[in-house]
């Protein structure tokens, strides 16, 4: 045999043999009843880390990001190629940057910068709630500082803080609740389609889309928006010092801008992120301080206008707006107009 055939032969049986190995490991795997393989390729979460931003010296203020809508979901976000980033839900980034920051005796203040229409009523309450504990526990000051917009659930969050600063073109307000609910029976019944509900008591599927709220149900459902509104005004009351008629005229639903707000004591001055973090140095009584933000690996947070993984794209802000009539209604501390 010719040497040239020998060494073709010798590297085909090379080949063939780590070949045939893997038909057996596959053989043996279906053999034994593992037909399906499954590997997990979930992004992990990885733990935040602190990353300094500006300025300088022993004491940090922590600047903390609040924005898109406030939910306890998790947001979307545009469609990737590969492995998608992991994010988490922004309740559970709001928690976990507090008791980060509690353990931290070096982070004398805290800034919450908040740019968002407003979102769920439970959710903006729990952020609130999580202020308002992160505060009595620390003793640390708490500077609000307002975007674009901080409306309805974003002014309910900004309550929270011992001072609100908004920015000169943020518009806020929006002070109500709104319950959003689709009908589609007309669809329906032009298409020949018709939904039969099996219940135990006559109000079982109020608020169903697939036919009209009854006058008794409507009733119903704007009681449970009243009791909610009241609570939203009372929070207005204890933390703005309003008086309580002034505060419920004001709650009519309806946005201020930045100048009408510091009229109407909602706000407690105009100015950009640098004075809100002036404003939370003075309060914490320091001549100096770095401003920190906690961040996850390779996520970009160099300055304190970057967004927070948790913020939602405003294609997924849209999408969970959409979702909102598909599990029934929802009632919301939100500007949707």
């Amino acid at each position: 045999m010719p040497a040239a055939t020998r060494r073709r032969k010798a590297a085909f049986v090379g080949i063939l043999a780590p070949m045939r190995s893997l038909l057996a490991a596959l053989a043996a795997l279906w053999l034994a009843g593992c037909s399906v393989i499954s590997v997990d390729l979930t992004p992990r979460v990885r733990p935040l880390e602190e990353e300094t931003v500006e300025g300088h010296g022993h004491d940090k203020i922590l600047m903390m990001d609040v924005s898109g809508f406030i939910s306890d979901e998790s947001p979307g976000g545009a469609l990737t190629i590969g492995t998608p980033p992991a994010r988490v839900p922004l309740l559970v980034r709001v928690r976990e940057e507090l008791k980060k920051a509690q353990k931290d005796a070096k982070v004398k203040a805290l800034v919450v910068r908040i740019n968002s229409p407003g979102g769920t009523v439970t959710a903006s309450d729990i952020i609130f709630r999580e202020l308002e504990s992160f505060r009595k526990a620390t003793g640390v000051p708490i500077i609000a500082s307002l975007m674009d917009v901080a409306a309805s659930g974003g002014y309910y969050i900004a309550l929270a803080a011992d001072t609100i600063v908004a920015h000169p073109t943020t518009v806020t307000g929006s002070i109500g609740v709104i319950m959003i609910s689709l009908n589609a029976e007309g669809l329906m019944q032009k298409v020949g389609l018709a939904a039969t509900a099996i219940k135990s008591a006559e109000h079982k599927d109020m608020g169903s889309p697939f036919r009209a709220l009854t006058p008794q149900e409507r009733a119903i459902f704007q009681s449970v928006i009243d009791d909610l509104q009241r609570q939203f005004v009372a929070k207005v009351v204890e933390r703005r010092k309003i008086p309580a008629t002034a505060a419920a005229a004001l709650a009519d639903g309806r946005i201020y801008t930045a100048q009408q707000a510091l009229g109407h004591q909602l706000v407690d001055r105009l100015g950009y992120v640098e004075e809100a973090v002036e404003v939370a140095r003075r309060a914490a009584g320091l001549d100096e301080a770095r401003v920190i933000v906690y961040k996850r690996p390779r996520e970009y947070r160099a300055t304190y206008y970057a967004k927070a993984e948790s913020e939602a794209s405003a294609l997924a802000t849209l999408s969970q707006l959409a979702g909102l009539t598909g599990a029934g209604p929802k009632f919301l501390y939100l500007w949707s107009p």
